[in-house]
C-alpha cells in the first residue's frame, strides 16, 4: 500500500545532517554517471513570473525512481503562501508501483540548504568564521540552519530588501544557532569581509558586486534558477573558480553562468567542474587560499529523489505516514 507522508511527518524522521550526508551522496553519484535524469521540464504560468516544474531521476543505489512536481509563484507571499511548493512521488524502482507521495515543500527548502552546506564543506576555506545571507525567507533560515553545521560560524550578516523580515528571522534564530546574527544595513556591508556569501534572492538583476568579495570567499548562488536571471555580475563569475551541480543544467538554465557567456566575459569552458566530481574527488576543488569559489546550485531531481528516498525508508521503518489506495 503507497504511503502518504506529510511535511511533519519529514521533519520527524530526517535532520539537516542527515541532509548534508543524502546531498553529498547524491551529487557524487550524479557527477559519476549513476543516476538517469533529463533537464527537468519548466512551464511558464500566466505571466511568465509563475512557473511549474517537473523533475524525474532514477538513482541507481540505493535504487529510487521518483519525480519532483514544483511550482514556483513569487505572488504568493501576498496570500501568506510560500513561494515554492511541491510534491514528490516515489516509485518502486522493480516494479513501477507507486511507493509514497509527500510533500515537497520542506525537501525542497531543506535539500537546497544541504547541497550549499555541502559546497561550502568542500569548496569554503577551513577557517571561515564570517556567514553573509541575502534574503530572509525560508531558504535564509535552512541555509543559516546548514552552513552552521559545516563550519565553526561565528558571525552571521543577513540582508534583505525587507529589513522587517531580517528583524525576525534574528528573532527566531538569534538564540539557538551558536553565532553572532546581525542584520547588515546593505548588501556590500553584509558581503565585505564575509568568508561564505550565501544568495537566496528572488531577484532577477545582480545584487552581489565583484568588488565586495575578499579573496578566498565562498559562494552559493542559490536564488536565480532561469536563464534571464542572476544574482552574480559579471566580474564576479569570471573571476570565481566556479562549480556546479550540473554542468548541463547550468548551461541551459542558470543565467549567472549563462548571461556572462553571452557577454563573451567567460566560455563554457570557464566551469571549473561539478561538485559532485569535487566531492568524489574525481575533481581538484579550491587550488589556493585565495581562490574565490563559487558554486551555481539549480537542484536536481536526483536531489530531491534521495531525501525523498530517505524519508521513506525513515517513516516506514516508524511506522510513520498514512497508507491509501487509489
Amino acid at each position: 500500500m503507497p504511503l502518504l507522508l506529510s511535511e511533519k511527518d519529514i521533519r520527524a524522521v530526517v535532520s539537516m545532517d542527515d541532509l548534508i550526508a543524502a546531498m553529498e551522496g547524491a551529487l557524487d553519484q550524479y557527477s559519476a554517471g549513476r543516476v538517469r535524469q533529463p533537464l527537468r521540464t519548466i512551464v511558464s504560468v500566466g505571466d511568465g513570473h509563475a512557473f511549474y516544474g517537473v523533475m524525474p531521476a532514477f538513482v541507481e543505489s540505493p535504487a529510487s525512481l521518483g519525480t519532483k512536481l514544483v511550482t514556483v509563484y513569487h505572488s504568493n507571499a501576498e496570500r501568506g503562501l510560500p513561494s515554492h511548493l511541491a510534491t514528490i512521488v516515489l516509485h518502486d524502482p522493480e516494479t513501477g508501483a507507486l511507493q509514497a507521495i509527500l510533500d515537497g515543500r520542506y525537501i525542497t527548502e531543506a535539500r537546497t540548504a544541504a547541497a550549499s552546506a555541502a559546497s561550502a564543506k568542500h569548496l569554503a576555506r577551513q577557517d571561515a568564521r564570517v556567514l553573509a545571507v541575502f534574503g530572509s525567507g525560508v531558504q535564509a533560515r535552512s541555509h543559516v540552519e546548514a552552513m552552521t553545521r559545516v563550519r565553526g560560524i561565528e558571525e552571521i550578516r543577513v540582508w534583505s530588501r525587507t529589513p522587517a523580515h531580517v528583524r525576525t528571522l534574528i528573532e527566531d534564530m538569534g538564540g539557538s544557532i551558536g553565532a553572532r546574527m546581525v542584520g547588515a544595513d546593505s548588501a556590500e556591508t553584509a558581503a565585505r569581509g564575509a568568508d561564505i556569501i550565501a544568495l537566496v534572492t528572488a531577484s532577477r538583476e545582480p545584487v552581489l558586486a565583484r568588488a565586495w568579495v575578499r579573496p578566498g570567499a565562498h559562494v552559493c548562488a542559490v536564488g536565480a534558477c532561469r536563464p534571464d536571471q542572476r544574482e552574480t555580475e559579471t566580474a564576479l563569475v569570471r573571476d570565481a573558480r566556479v562549480f556546479v551541480d550540473s554542468t548541463a543544467g547550468a548551461l541551459a538554465e542558470a543565467g549567472d553562468i549563462v548571461i556572462p557567456i553571452h557577454e563573451g566575459a567567460i566560455e563554457a569552458s570557464h566551469i571549473a567542474g561539478e561538485l559532485g566530481d569535487v566531492i568524489g574527488r574525481r575533481a581538484p576543488g579550491r587550488a589556493s587560499a585565495e581562490d574565490i569559489t563559487l558554486f551555481k546550485s539549480l537542484g536536481m531531481a536526483v536531489e530531491d529523489v534521495a531525501a525523498a528516498r530517505l524519508a521513506f525508508d525513515r517513516a516506514s521503518e516508524r511506522g510513520l505516514g498514512r497508507g491509501f489506495v487509489l
